[in-house]
């Protein structure tokens, strides 16, 4: 019988995924297998105006990169292919996620689609989501009684 080292990280997580697929939703490990190889780090920030997207992407080109908006869902998808092994360059170690990614954000109602920039740079991809001025909400108190 082998020996293994006790993660109890990994524990919590499989008994996530375990009550999570319970409830008859995908687990987290499924739902990477089914959106792509890899997913890239993203960071949304708000400002008055706009919603900013920060999508990390190191060495994907921009050609390679796809971001597009339906029904109210934007997405973003791209592929960083993998360095081919070169004769005399051997790899040791491979750590680094290889293949095609999609990530996909529902939008709220207060969104001008037909106005989201993005530009890419350094392997960021910046999107910004400009509100739209018709759907802003005013804040409004509500009495208890």
């Amino acid at each position: 019988m082998a020996l293994m080292k006790w993660e109890p990280l990994r524990e919590i997580d499989d008994m996530f995924d375990r009550y999570v697929m319970s409830m008859g939703w995908p687990s987290r490990r499924q739902e990477l297998i089914t959106a792509g190889d890899w997913s890239p780090r993203v960071d949304i920030s708000e400002t008055d105006n706009e919603f900013l997207i920060k999508a990390e992407i190191p060495e994907v080109k921009k050609e390679d990169v796809k971001v597009s908006v339906d029904k109210g869902v934007l997405t973003i998808q791209g592929e960083r292919k993998q360095e081919k092994e070169e004769k005399g360059k051997k790899f040791h170690r491979i750590e680094r996620y290889y293949g095609s990614f999609i990530r996909s954000f529902t939008l709220p109602d207060n969104v001008d689609e037909s106005n989201i920039k993005a530009t890419f740079k350094d392997g960021m991809l910046n999107l910004q989501v400009p509100k739209s001025a018709r759907a802003k909400h005013n804040a409004i108190e509500v009495k208890v009684e």
